[in-house]
This record gives structure tokens, C-alpha cells and sequence, in this order.
């Protein structure tokens, strides 16, 4: 049953191709020829050059931008690692369905539409709501007394998110961001993020939902034990999403290898997001070409995440609701460099001199 998943990850893996770094130079000459002394816009000419190096003829457009929501339950929720019942992931997701999130009213001022994805929430939702169900089951195991799940419910759940980003690309999206839901997943998070960097739990992991230094303290025992029982192997990612993961961090990363199988950009959210792109540069490290951070969570694991995946965050707000949040306001951002990038006049359009001609 899992032979025809495993096969079709391993094609999409194989599709994911470096952004060409001579693309990014002339994209680069570009940027420099613009009505502005070289370099003076900082990370918005970095932003524009690999986002015109993703495109044919390096010219960058934004039309149309999506936030993905994964949404799923944890069984570790039951080591009391959270400072909020479970059942709150499913009612947060009736909170999204019905516009009323922090996530919502963000994508509603920023223009990009919300999709909600059921991945593994512990709860039978009615038919006919505008949700994505792709549940691999209702909700993962309890990682401190055992794995998270198994490596083919690990392998369809990373192929719901490669199947997603590539019906995103067929609906014309050109800038896709990440969210999550789910009681307890920064738990996960920390304990993938331990694996895969070598830190210890205590490093990775921060208050979540605000839960207080004692809770906080039990909560780094918790992933410490997950890891000892597990023992995930950082050598192999998608046994270490099986041991420790989530189903909602598998679709994150499988949406991350999906598009940038089909050279579209993703700006990660927090750090379930970040855990997620951690599994999938893991799995392919060309999939990071193709990744941008968009804040620095007040999670401590996201450090972690930004060194192995090569990151900086754009914004610091000291957030850490996670939903997409983050990733809905650094579309401003990025939409920014586009537009500099392609509204811009050049020196020889504007009739400015410019500095080599100075010098000469």
C-alpha cells in the first residue's frame, strides 16, 4: 500500500533543482542598474534576485498569494504539555471556516485567500464546510510512550502536501505561506528540531500556548523521554517524523518539497512550520532554495531551524501564534521587492547618472 507514496515523493524529490545562481546574478546586474546606489535596499534586492531566479526570463510576478493552514492533534497532549485542551484544534478550526482568526483578518488586509487542510484532528467535522480533508488519522500517538505514527502514514502525509502545492500551482498561486493548527505541536516541533540539529530539548523548546517555567520544565522532560523511546534517526528524516512528528508538520514539509518541485516560493510561518521545512530540506537540501523565513518566533526552536536551513527571518515581532500568521505579513514584504524589481526605472531610463559613469 505505501510502494505507489514512496515512489511518487521520491520523483517530486528528484524534480527539486537548485535556483540557478547565474540566474540570480543577472538578476543581481539588474537590481544594480536601478535608480539607487548598489545593495542599498538590503534584503529586498536579496528577496527580488532569488524570486526572479524562480521565474522564466527572471521576471518576477505576485498575483495571486495563499496561506495554507494544516491543522491536526497530538497525543502528547495528554502529558499535559499544553496550557489549552485539545479539543480547542478542532474548535479553532471551525474559527478559521468562519473568518474569525488572527490568521483571517491578516490574509483578509494582505489579500491572500486561506485554506484550511484537516490532516488529523480528533474530530468527525460535518460535511459541506469549505475544508480540505485529508485526514491520515484522528490525531498522532503519544511520542513520549511511542511513535508519533508509522513511516507510511508519515509517507502519505508528506504526499498530501506535495499534492497540494502542486494544485496551488495549478490555481495560479505565485506565493504560498504556511500555517498550523494544533493543540500541543510545538512539542513535536522541538523534538524534531532536537533531532535533526543534535540540541538538546532544553535549547528547542519554549512556552507554546504560555504555559509557566514549571509546565515548562515537564515539558522538556517529555520530549526528552519521546526521544530516548523513539530514538529517531537524524540521518533519515522521514523516520524521524514517523517517531516524533505530526501530521500537519508532514504536510507542511511535503507542501514545501511540492512547490519547489514547481519553483514556486514559500514563506515558512513559525516553528512547526520550520520543523516541517527542516524534514524537507532533510530529504532534498534544494528544496531550502526555494524557502523564506518569515519571522523570528519567540520560539527557541526556530534558531535551530534558521542555521540548518540557511534562513534569516524578515520580521520580528515577537510573535508565536503560528496559524500563518507571520507568513501573511512577510508577503508585504516580498510583494514590495517584486515590485521594485520590476516598477523600478533604470539610470539610462531615468537619464540619472550613475556612479560608474561618475567615475569615469
Amino acid at each position: 500500500m505505501t510502494t505507489q507514496p514512496v515512489n511518487i515523493l521520491t520523483e517530486t524529490l528528484n524534480a527539486v533543482t537548485p535556483v540557478s545562481h547565474e540566474c540570480i546574478q543577472k538578476a543581481q546586474t539588474h537590481l544594480d542598474s536601478l535608480t539607487k546606489p548598489q545593495g542599498s535596499l538590503g534584503k529586498l534586492e536579496e528577496i527580488a534576485a532569488r524570486l526572479a531566479a524562480m521565474h522564466p526570463e527572471n521576471q518576477p510576478r505576485i498575483q495571486k498569494r495563499g496561506v495554507f493552514l494544516f491543522a491536526a492533534d497530538h497525543g502528547v497532549v495528554a502529558e499535559g504539555v499544553s496550557a489549552y485542551p485539545q479539543e480547542v484544534t478542532a474548535q479553532m478550526v471551525h474559527n478559521f471556516l468562519n473568518g474569525g482568526a488572527a490568521i483571517n483578518v491578516l490574509a483578509r488586509h494582505g489579500g491572500a485567500e486561506v485554506t484550511v487542510i484537516d490532516m488529523g484532528v480528533n474530530h468527525d467535522f460535518a460535511p459541506g464546510l469549505h475544508l480540505v480533508s485529508r485526514k491520515i488519522g484522528k490525531g498522532t500517538g503519544n511520542i513520549r510512550r511511542g511513535p508519533a505514527m508509522t513511516r507510511g502514514q508519515a509517507e502519505r502525509a508528506l504526499m498530501v502536501g506535495v499534492e497540494l502545492a502542486v494544485q496551488a500551482k495549478r490555481d495560479g498561486f505565485d506565493l504560498l505561506g504556511t500555517g498550523d493548527m494544533g493543540i500541543g505541536n510545538t512539542t513535536p516541533s522541538a523534538a524534531i528540531l532536537s533531532a535533526l540539529s543534535g540540541r538538546p530539548p532544553a535549547a528547542t523548546t519554549g512556552h507554546g500556548t504560555g504555559i509557566d517555567d514549571n509546565a515548562l520544565k515537564h515539558k522538556i522532560t517529555v520530549i526528552e523521554d519521546a526521544l530516548r523511546s523513539n530514538r529517531p534517526d537524524p540521518a533519515d528524516a522521514v523516520d524521524v517524523l514517523a517517531g516524533v512528528g505530526g501530521f500537519e508538520i508532514a504536510g507542511i514539509a511535503g507542501f514545501c518539497i511540492g512547490a519547489a518541485a514547481n519553483h514556486l516560493p514559500v514563506i515558512l510561518d513559525g516553528v512547526i512550520s520550520i520543523a516541517g521545512a527542516v524534514i524537507a530540506h532533510r530529504l532534498n537540501p534544494a528544496v531550502g532554495d526555494y524557502l523564506f523565513a518569515s519571522h523570528s518566533s519567540t520560539e527557541p526552536g526556530c534558531r535551530a531551524g534558521f542555521e540548518l536551513l540557511g534562513l534569516e527571518p524578515l520580521l520580528d515581532f515577537r510573535m508565536r501564534l503560528g496559524e500563518g500568521t507571520g507568513a501573511v505579513l512577510a508577503m508585504n514584504a516580498i510583494e514590495a521587492a517584486v515590485k521594485v524589481y520590476n516598477e523600478m526605472a533604470t539610470f539610462e531610463q531615468a537619464g540619472v547618472s550613475s556612479k560608474e559613469k561618475q567615475n569615469l
